[in-house]
């Protein structure tokens, strides 16, 4: 008995090591953008040169795709599925390893829309705020589909723009392309939606205990 299960925890840490690197590399990339907004809309730009926000916000946009992208490298749970594993490795490892990493990378997107819509709330542009996400919705669903099918990454956007915009015009005149940046914008939305309204919630019950909390000490 003993043997056996550390033989399943053995299994288990060099499977777990066999997706850590990608994933961990993955996750990297999903949270650029998180850290580039808080730096962007969250910071004082008194002072700050206006070439070096802009040259952020340009960054922002082009990392920004790397966050909803790990949703698509479900491909490798269900690939990982396919192999010759047990129904406990499956469900016990394999599914809540790929779910984390998921929602981390999906959470980093969702904070990083979250602190542009506070950005434009308080520069009085509530108007912009539905055409903005749905703008980046769109950008991001066009950057997931350029890296999932014809591998580009951020830094070809610099390394190679010209390979990157012709793969994109022609993207673009592809029926079977648009209908899955159209399909993949429209994911990315309900999800960021429904993360909106879970992240929101959250804040207002940890605002309300807080208050309730002055409101017995005093």
């Amino acid at each position: 008995m003993a043997t056996d299960l550390i033989d399943w925890f053995t299994y288990t840490a060099s499977l777990l090591q066999g997706s850590a690197r990608w994933m961990g590399w993955n996750l990297f990339l999903a949270l650029i953008p998180l850290g580039l907004s808080g730096w962007l809309f969250w910071q004082n730009s008194r002072g700050r040169p206006a070439w070096l926000w802009w040259l952020g916000m340009a960054a922002f946009v082009g990392f920004l795709p790397n966050a909803p992208y790990v949703l698509t490298d479900v491909i490798h749970l269900v690939r990982a599925i396919q192999r010759d594993h047990s129904i406990w490795v499956v469900t016990l490892v394999l599914i809540p390893q790929y779910l984390l990493f998921m929602l981390l990378g999906f959470a980093s997107y969702g904070l990083s829309l979250l602190s542009v819509e506070r950005w434009l709330r308080r520069r009085g542009q509530r108007q912009a705020i539905a055409w903005a996400t749905l703008l980046l919705h769109g950008l991001s669903a066009i950057g997931i589909y350029l890296g999932r099918f014809d591998r580009f990454n951020s830094w070809d956007l610099l390394t190679r723009p010209g390979n990157v915009l012709a793969t994109l015009l022609q993207n673009l005149t592809t029926g079977r392309s648009l209908v899955i940046i159209l399909i993949s914008t429209l994911v990315i939305g309900v999800l960021y939606e429904v993360m909106k309204q879970i992240t929101l919630g959250l804040v207002c019950r940890m605002r309300l205990r807080r208050e309730r909390g002055e409101g017995v000490m005093g």
